[in-house]
């Protein structure tokens, strides 16, 4: 299999992330990942020289990601909400440019945890909604050589794109060649049928990846089919990032969003080691076959 970058989302590390936890780029460096993913839940607490500067010094690259709540959804009826969405996803536009990072990734298209049994017409306006904005963020990162990774998000965080083919039917919609996926194995254990189909559908489509077991534990502690999975990436030829992501349950309101009631590992550092160990090993076995 192609050797793919492995990364670590901040999310595991600290929350919000901010300029206060340069020890993360040494932490994430130490264990032998390639990536640090950097979660911009406050743009205020981050400035895109200090990424730079801090992966520089650590020797890692950064990946960049969208946290998205209700003042950011650009879906919204409100247009004042939209705006505000699009003006962060540039702002992260900006920060992913800087810091050379590949990608904004993300469930962009609405806020996490907005999860609504809508009549057909409203959601087809906001359906819209998220389309056209989503389509003005596209052009400017475009512009400045980043793609939007769109993340879809099981039922429970969102009533708008479950599923790997409701995610490429938004990335049509769009009409970007730079709009693709990112393809979570958290959430495609929950809403689809057959995960390594789902990869080899979007193929080339998928522009980032995340994997957590289907507690949101450490991967290959649980029951996603991993085997198909790192199969099914090395079908399409999946060259990009591959990052651990899981939660600090001590981080009240994203625990709250995520449904995150207790600990899914006996620490966030052990979740950190094993994961890549897992990964690697599992890279490492498709590369001898």
């Amino acid at each position: 299999m192609l050797a793919n970058p492995i990364g670590l989302s901040t999310f595991i590390l600290a929350s919000p992330f901010s300029s206060e936890e340069a020890w993360a780029f040494d932490r994430v460096a130490d264990l032998g990942y390639d990536v640090i993913e950097v979660c911009i839940e406050d743009p205020q607490k981050i400035t895109s020289e200090w990424l730079v500067h801090e992966s520089q010094r650590a020797g890692i690259d950064v990946g960049i990601c969208g946290a998205f709540g209700p003042d950011r959804d650009v879906s919204d009826p409100n247009p004042h909400r939209r705006e505000n969405g699009i003006d962060y996803l540039r702002g992260c536009v900006d920060i992913a440019a800087e810091v050379g990072s590949p990608h904004v990734a993300g469930p962009m298209f609405s806020a996490t945890g907005r999860a609504e049994l809508l009549e057909p017409g409203e959601r087809q306006i906001r359906w819209q909604n998220a389309v056209e904005s989503l389509r003005t963020v596209a052009d400017y990162a475009d512009d400045r050589g980043v793609r939007l990774a769109i993340e879809p998000l099981n039922r429970f965080e969102t009533d708008m794109v479950n599923t790997v083919e409701q995610g490429l039917n938004l990335c049509d919609d769009i009409g970007r060649e730079n709009v693709g996926l990112l393809v979570d194995t958290f959430h495609m254990n929950i809403e689809e049928k057959d995960i390594a189909d789902a990869v080899r559908r979007a193929g080339s489509r998928i522009f980032h990846v995340q994997v957590s077991e289907n507690d949101r534990g450490t991967p290959g502690s649980g029951h996603v089919p991993w085997d198909t999975f790192f199969q099914s990436l090395q079908d399409i030829k999946y060259s990009g990032q591959i990052v651990v992501e899981s939660f600090l349950p001590t981080v009240k309101e994203i625990a709250r969003a995520v449904s995150l009631w207790r600990p899914v590992a006996p620490s966030m550092e052990s979740l950190s080691e094993d994961g890549l160990a897992f990964i690697k090993s599992m890279l490492r076995e498709r590369s001898e076959r």
